[in-house]
This record gives structure tokens, sequence and C-alpha cells, in this order.
């Protein structure tokens, strides 16, 4: 019985090829799956790794991009047929890659946060798809400039987890003038909870009383965020 001929990139127009493709008009012309593909190397028996790579993209049932991969655990992706172990653990090292670029690149300017909706142009592609809650800390010069942006805490936002201590103690470290509080809901909803709410009070009083302001405290969710300073809420 004869054998099944494996599908290779060659077998594909030499104009249809990510690779050469890439080299002759530059990776801002490829697709997402052209992209993928690069990233995978090969398909399996019976499909290129384009084909592929448009088949892991179809599973993006909630239409985030590429940024679905940040979501899917190895497990979840290696349920997709003709992608193993080697190819899973390939897409989540380019998910956190990405995510990482984009962090050090956003930071790497000198950045001025003027509106609630900046810190979310900052920090939405970095956070929204994480798996718990972050707490972040922004801290701004006289002139709103970041100094330096630190993780205070991963878990549940709670007194016992973000206490002031923790907060004001970097913030004093860094010399800042201001603060902003940043945390994720990993549910996708960033509207506050009442210990969101309690926490970020307790976080501002003992700002006002060390002198060091806290002017907003932005929650992110999946496309979308909530200001404390916008609601009124402290």
């Amino acid at each position: 019985m004869p054998t099944e001929k494996r599908l290779k990139m060659k077998d594909l127009p030499v104009c249809e090829r990510p690779y050469e493709k890439m080299e002759r008009f530059g990776p801002e012309q490829l697709s997402n799956a052209e992209l993928l593909a690069i990233i995978i190397k090969t398909g399996s028996k019976n499909e290129t790794s384009l084909s592929l790579a448009q088949k892991i993209i179809k599973k993006d049932e909630q239409q985030k991009g590429l940024g679905f991969l940040n979501e899917t655990s190895l497990e979840q992706l290696m349920e997709i047929p003709g992608v193993g172990r080697v190819k899973a653990i390939q897409l989540k090292a380019l998910a956190e890659l990405s995510r990482r670029i984009h962090s050090a690149y956003s930071y790497g300017k000198r950045v001025v946060i003027k509106t609630s909706s900046e810190v979310s142009d900052l920090l939405m592609d970095e956070m929204r798809y994480l798996q718990k809650e972050v707490f972040k800390v922004l801290m701004l010069s006289t002139k709103n400039h970041i100094v330096r942006s630190v993780n205070v805490s991963t878990g549940s936002l709670n007194a016992s987890i973000v206490h002031p201590r923790e907060v004001f103690g970097e913030a004093v470290k860094s010399a800042c003038c201001a603060i902003i509080l940043v945390h994720n809901h990993p549910s996708g909803d960033p509207e506050p909870s009442a210990e969101d709410i309690e926490t970020t009070v307790r976080l501002a009083n003992a700002g006002n009383l060390i002198g060091i302001k806290v002017l907003d405290h932005v929650i992110i969710g999946d496309g979308c965020y909530v200001s404390f300073r916008e609601r009124g809420l402290f």
C-alpha cells in the first residue's frame, strides 16, 4: 500500500512560502498565520506548517488575535491535531516573548502619563491575559514621567497582600512624587469589588500622610478598564 506523501512548504508556489515572502517583502506583509508558520517551522504528516498555523489561529474563538496564546495552556495547545509538546512550548515562548518585548519597549520610552486611558494603553497588552491578579505600582516624577514600575503582589487583592509599607516603601526608594495603582481582573470584567475600593482608599490615605499622592487606581480587564479617579471612588 503506497505511503502518503508528507506535504512540505517547498511544494507550495514560491510566492506563498512564508520564508521567501518575508525575505522579499518584509515581516509586515505577512499574515498572522504566515508568521506563526515560520515559528513552528514544520507541519504535520498531511499538512504544511502554514495550514497548521491557520488551524491554530481558528482556535481563537473570541477573536482576540494572537493574544489568545497568552491564556491558552500547553495542554490545550497540545489538543490541537498536529501540535505536540515541542510546538506547544514554541507557541507559549512566542507569546511570553511578545509580552516582554511590548513591556520593554513601553518602559524604555520616556512615558508621560496624564490620563487613565494612557495607563490602559500602556499596560493592556501586558496585563489583560494574566491568569492571576497582579498589583502594579507606576511611580511618577513631578512631570508625570514614569520613573519606575513595580509589581507589588500576585494574588487576590486584599489588605494583607497589598500593604502600604510594600507600596510606599518602593515609592520612597524611587524618590517619586506620585503613584498610580494598577491591577488586573483575570475574569476580564474590570468592575471594582468592595475589597478593591477599600484597599484603594486605605492606600490613598496613607499616601496623603507621607506626601506621595495616589493619582488613580486603574483596573485592567479584557480590552476595557475602570479608573477609580474617573468614577470618583476615592
